[in-house]
């Protein structure tokens, strides 16, 4: 049985680094599903998994754990980048303005609590200057703990590395000190909100229908109006468009007994039949200009019509305008709508095509072939991930983060380091990927798999590493201090913002919930959202401040330790 010992024991074997690093894994996979009151920590018990192996002597030769610990989180973070990339400046824009500028206060506010709680708990006076660094640095970990902000953590461990060399603190004690209250607190956040304003559900509810139904979103509308207007007669279709001064998609024209698919040049006379497609809000005005709605069987007229859904696969065609195209005129069909990451989208002339959409295309058969051949149209090419282009990706990002940027008062220049580099790369890429003919998109199943892989070996080896010092920390040192200002740096912030949000900008309670989950980076908090509201609204909240606040989450606790950690 030496072997089987050896195995175990011999730390720098790369048998034993794989076993170890796959028995944490998989032991806190299977303990991240676990329940305790609904709620689960998921693949961050990994971290947890990791301290236990490492507390009991399980560890492996230093350079090996930071090798993997610094690839897992280069994959980790470049993942979340591709994934909030296309919607990151949308986000910006004017529906999410104030969303993301009260999820910005939120993450301000944790970061003000944090170094205010530092200074009031943690400075001593008698202290060395290093030893006051390192403090402020466990605060930023356990900061990162409190707002379950992983990505956070692996970002701050790695600007320790730069401040304080291979003798940096463990900063996984913090934010494992943290986290449960963190995850906990946060739920308890939202429910105390619902009290502290006295919310009910139903009103809200019913409030957030009326808003639905006075402000349509701009989504797809379907209909057949029969022209009346005698000022359309020997009108082109673009002339339509002009005096209307809304834009909508005429893919069937029926005139005397005949259909075809009209292009702009196409003349409307009176009585013809029109099958639009406009955007929800424009619906009203259309019909007013050209004529009432009727029903017409289009599949029995006399041109056989097909209407099918096309995949963009095609990387030529990313980033090309439906206006460019010329659908209409070019291959006598029309794009009546798009399909993009679950939403249906109106096909306006101005917006770009994406690898991935699902494109609506109705005319001639043929001609809706021809299309499909230009598209691609092709699941077999989505399904093979652009693995060039991320590495590619990863390579820029890691000489992006490693640029020195020199600032006044600092003696150590400041880099953005293997978590901001290669985060704001990715960001870029998915959003602007297309500019240089780089297609950067990834299948949801790939990025999570790349992702959540990233993820599982940084935890793991940064519990491992952190496991050695994890009972010193809680038991003797200042481990409870660290709990109980966590869950002060978990509620307080929340509680200002959402009784503003509430208070003062009248914002929906379930937007709200779905804004301070997304604030805060927290699954979790956003499955209680969706169980509590029953509706979409927590999502569109998570979803419009998720990626500006991770990127903020990122680069905060960075700056905190490479602004303040000096010494």
């Amino acid at each position: 049985m030496e072997w089987l010992i050896n195995l175990f024991t011999t730390t720098d074997s790369v048998a034993h680094i794989m076993l170890l690093y796959a028995i944490v894994i998989s032991i806190g996979l299977w303990l991240g599903h676990m329940k305790i009151f609904g709620i689960s920590l998921g693949v961050t018990f990994v971290l947890f998994a990791g301290i236990v192996a490492g507390h009991f002597g399980f560890t492996g030769s230093l350079n090996v754990l930071n090798y993997v610990q610094d690839f897992g989180l280069i994959l980790f973070v470049y993942c979340i980048g591709l994934q909030v990339g296309p919607g990151f400046f949308a986000s910006l824009k004017e529906g999410g303005i104030k969303l993301n500028i009260l999820a910005s206060l939120l993450v301000l506010l944790n970061v003000v609590m944090c170094v205010s709680l530092f200074y009031l708990v943690l400075y001593r006076q008698m202290n060395s200057p290093e030893e006051n660094a390192r403090n402020l640095a466990m605060m930023v970990g356990v900061l990162c703990g409190a707002v379950t902000n992983t990505p956070g953590l692996g970002a701050a461990s790695e600007a320790c590395t730069q401040i304080f060399g291979t003798n940096a603190p463990a900063l996984a004690n913090g934010y494992a000190c943290a986290y449960p209250l963190g995850v906990v607190g946060i739920i308890l956040s939202t429910i105390a909100i619902r009290f502290i304003c006295r919310i009910n559900l139903k009103q809200e509810s019913e409030q957030l229908e009326r808003e639905r139904a006075e402000n349509p979103h701009v989504k797809p509308h379907k209909m057949t109006l029969h022209a009346t207007n005698q000022a359309l007669s020997g009108r082109s279709m673009m002339q339509v468009r002009q005096f209307l001064a809304r834009d909508f998609v005429c893919s069937r024209l029926l005139h005397e007994g005949h259909v075809t698919i009209p292009n702009r040049d196409t003349i409307i006379h009176q009585g013809d039949k029109m099958y639009i497609v406009c955007a929800e809000d424009d619906a009203e005005a259309i019909i007013a200009f050209i004529g009432p709605e009727e029903h017409v069987e289009w599949e029995e007229q006399d041109v056989p019509m097909v209407s099918k859904h096309i995949l963009v696969t095609q990387p030529s065609m990313n980033g090309k305008t439906f206006g460019e195209m010329h659908f209409s005129s070019m291959y006598g069909v029309n794009v009546t709508r798009i399909r993009r990451a679950g939403m249906n989208l109106y096909a306006d002339r101005s917006l770009r095509m994406q690898i991935g959409d699902k494109i609506v295309v109705v005319g001639p058969e043929d001609g809706v072939d021809r299309v499909a051949n230009l598209m691609g149209n092709s699941v077999k090419k989505l399904e093979h991930p652009n693995l060039g282009v991320i590495f590619v990706g990863i390579v820029l990002g890691i000489i992006f983060g490693s640029l020195p940027l020199a600032v006044p008062g600092i003696p150590t220049p400041v880099k953005l380091g293997l978590a901001g580099g290669p985060l704001i790369v990715a960001i870029l890429m998915g959003r602007y990927g297309y500019k240089i003919k780089m297609v950067a998109y990834t299948t949801t199943s790939a990025n999570l798999m790349l992702r959540e892989t990233g993820l599982a070996l940084f935890l793991a080896s940064v519990g491992i590493k952190a496991g050695a010092t994890f009972v010193n920390t809680v038991v003797q040192g200042d481990g409870l201090i660290y709990v109980w200002c966590g869950f002060l740096i978990t509620i307080i912030p929340i509680l200002i913002v959402g009784v503003i949000a509430r208070l003062k900008y009248k914002l929906n309670y379930f937007t709200l919930m779905g804004l301070i989950a997304g604030g805060t980076t927290d699954p979790p908090a956003l499955a209680f959202a969706n169980q509590t509201a029953g509706n979409d609204a927590p999502a569109v909240g998570y979803s419009t401040v998720y990626p500006l606040c991770m990127f903020l989450r990122i680069l905060t606790a960075q700056l905190v330790i490479l602004l303040l950690c000096t010494f």
